[in-house]
């Protein structure tokens, strides 16, 4: 109880930190028992329309959460709904109805001491907060860009407006389902099925649990290594640096541990910093990762502007991965940065085939290389 109180509380200071820990140790009942507590409190304490307070639950749990998961899904690709669902549904409803509590706590807060027309604005403006929130939770729970968050949280007011549309038939629904007699005959009948919509949270968290509790072996490198992973993939990159360098620190030799520094180094823009964690996992193993050292070695001399030695990894990772359009567009851009016109010209054209050739699955993400090397063949 105390736990999930300053989660609540933490959201209203550090909320990529609080989500990211919303998930490690968030709780769906307590998530849910707040904001029953906060609609109660609102519907009770600030003038407005009346309404029931178990509704803003409902349709956060029925229309906006499962909204969504499905905005997500189309917008970043993340594969199959069912699977995403079964997945990440009682995470992000965990997550949104943690928000929308504190988003909530802090209109009822300030309304009182408003003056009465100044309700709306504030209204407004906690509704602009808990969008600012659900940046954060749609970003970490599904461990997608900024820019992808943004554009799911953008387009979350769509199954609000459906449901506004159709409120009439809907609120009766969401009425008989928050009825005792509906609850019991549901849970007698669906538990099992109701269960498993918390499972890929429990897992989750059971997983995470065990990985701290095998960190605490000062030279168990695995787990760290693994806790570096998660946090890697929530875009907690700090907590992510200090586990990897922990990995490091037990076993010099872990070159998967020297990868990531490298990519996440990379990516902000340390490119000094990733070339040396590169180089280092080249020492070790010189097929890495199914080779993709060479591609990202040789992407990281292309940015520092060392053409030969660009080359000369994206070569070597083309000729081992021939069908990776990512690893042919960046030997095209090498090439073209030499003055070999012709080459480059071939190797961004295999780029755009490999996109084509791909399996459906791979299509999101080979896509993005695929249109990079038409706009370089436009250039040519």
């Amino acid at each position: 109880m105390s736990r999930n109180l300053k989660l609540l509380l933490l959201l209203l200071f550090r909320p990529a930190a609080a989500f990211s820990a919303i998930l490690d140790r968030g709780s769906l009942l307590f998530a849910s028992c707040a904001a029953l507590a906060a609609g109660f409190a609102e519907s009770r304490l600030v003038p407005g329309p009346a309404f029931s307070f178990y509704m803003p639950l409902l349709v956060l749990a029925a229309v906006y959460v499962p909204g969504v998961l499905l905005i997500a899904v189309l917008v970043g690709r993340l594969g199959s709904l069912a699977t995403v669902f079964q997945r990440d549904y009682s995470t992000l409803l965990t997550s949104t109805a943690m928000a929308w509590t504190a988003a909530q706590i802090l209109y009822i807060a300030l309304a009182f001491a408003a003056p009465p027309g100044a309700l709306a604005l504030l209204y407004l403006a906690a509704q602009l907060y808990f969008a600012a929130l659900m940046f954060f939770a749609v970003r970490i729970v599904f461990g997608v860009g900024s820019g992808i968050a943004a554009g799911v949280v953008a387009l979350s007011w769509l199954p609000l407006v459906a449901a506004a549309l159709l409120w009439a038939p809907l609120s009766f629904l969401l009425r008989i389902v928050a009825s005792p007699f509906f609850l019991f005959f549901a849970w007698y009948y669906l538990g099992g099925e109701l269960g498993s919509l918390g499972a890929g949270m429990r897992s989750r968290q059971n997983f995470h649990k065990m990985l701290e509790a095998a960190a605490l072996n000062q030279h168990d490198g695995d787990a760290q290594y693994q806790l570096g992973l998660i946090y890697q993939q929530r875009r907690r990159y700090s907590e992510a640096i200090q586990r990897f360098q922990n990995a490091v620190a037990i076993d010099p030799t872990e070159a998967d541990a020297h990868f990531q520094l490298g990519r996440i180094a990379r990516e902000q823009g340390r490119t000094q910093d990733a070339l040396r964690h590169f180089q280092e996992v080249l020492r070790l193993d010189d097929r890495h990762s199914s080779s993709e050292i060479h591609k990202d070695l040789g992407a990281t001399w292309l940015e520092l502007g060392n053409l030969p030695e660009a080359r000369r990894e994206l070569a070597v990772y083309v000729d081992r991965r021939p069908y990776d359009p990512e690893g042919l567009f960046y030997y095209g851009e090498a090439l073209e940065k030499l003055g070999e016109k012709a080459a480059a010209r071939e190797a961004w054209m295999q780029a755009v085939e490999a996109d084509r050739s791909a399996p459906r699955y791979r299509r999101r993400i080979t896509a993005r290389w695929s249109r990079a090397a038409q706009k370089g063949l436009g250039k040519l």
